[in-house]
């Protein structure tokens, strides 16, 4: 990709508009946000991104949504739970077999922060990656103690406050074992990717009701706070069926943002890197900046309520 120009507005006047310079002005506004470090939430906020049907764009959500917000400012922490490890290849995070991973976490060989690596991608982004050891690791955690609450444990107040996280994303795998439960207990917030497509809601019953059952036995204080549609075409009228069906039955939970289908964003796992990394001033990639100012924008919100009740 060319590289920005160092005065997009100058290059502009003296060139004309190009496609090619306006794609570098919207690569600066990601890179370097003019507007500076998005609002801290009140408190630290856990979000388990769940989805049990695959192909929603949960990993490519979880990544560049830590990365948007990282890139203004927040320091941000990626559980990647899925034993594939998308999301460490997504953030080009170490993720060979014998690695100290998340899987080494729940068992209880290594800490919390001896196994989080900081992304290159930004000096505000860790991750604790998955290994294909995790692959295993369901059947290993059904015959020990506290089950459920391995990684809430390892996710206690005290080691968070050690690495000085804003933000926690655990991206799951596409199922509801026992590792999706794990993530729910330890998040008091799940993230939903709906895609605008076919079929989109189905399964999502089942996710609600498993959500509904943490809920009353494991974690009280667990919440669907945000919905996110991916793979919007807007070419079609489907895409806009399933949005309006969405926006009626789930209301101001769905950001407002949607994240467009997009070459760009498909690509850049390939590459090792988010779509903001390796694309800053694609569709995709301002669309995941956009969502992340909406979700940062509601923490800040959840602050003033918090401070005034």
């Amino acid at each position: 990709m060319t590289p920005p120009p160092s005065d997009p507005a100058s290059t502009g006047q003296e060139l004309g508009w190009t496609p090619i310079a306006e794609e570098a002005v919207r690569a600066a506004s990601v890179l370097h946000p003019k507007e500076g470090a998005l609002p801290r939430p009140a408190r630290r906020r856990v979000l388990t991104v769940a989805n049990q049907k695959g192909g929603v764009g949960k990993t490519t959500s979880t990544v560049n949504l830590a990365a948007a917000l990282a890139v203004h400012g927040l320091k941000t922490l990626v559980i990647d739970l899925d034993p594939q490890g998308n999301a460490s290849t997504a953030l080009d995070i170490d993720h060979r077999s014998g690695t100290p991973s998340i899987y080494e976490v729940l068992i209880g060989e290594v800490s919390l922060v001896e196994a989080a690596a900081q992304s290159e991608q930004s000096s505000n982004l860790y991750c604790v990656p998955a290994t294909i050891d995790l692959a295993g690791a369901e059947i290993e955690l059904v015959s020990m103690a506290s089950r459920e609450m391995r990684l809430k444990e390892a996710l206690s107040a005290e080691i968070l406050d050690e690495i000085g996280v804003d933000y926690v994303f655990i991206d799951c795998p596409p199922s509801l074992g026992l590792l999706t439960v794990n993530a729910m207990v330890a998040a008091q917030e799940v993230l939903i990717p709906i895609q605008c497509e076919y079929y989109a809601l189905e399964g999502l019953g089942q996710l609600l009701s498993n959500i509904e059952l943490v809920q009353a036995h494991l974690n009280r204080e667990l919440s669907v706070s945000t919905i996110l549609l991916t793979m919007y075409d807007g070419r079609t009228k489907l895409a806009d069926q399933v949005t309006n069906e969405v926006r009626n039955h789930f209301g101001d939970t769905v950001l407002k943002t949607v994240i467009p289908r997009s070459v760009k964003v498909s690509e850049a796992p390939g590459y090792g890197q988010t779509v903001l990394a390796y694309d800053p001033g694609s569709r995709g990639a301002m669309s995941y900046v956009d969502a992340a100012k909406e979700i940062a924008q509601r923490g800040a919100e959840m602050k003033e309520r918090s401070g005034t009740a």
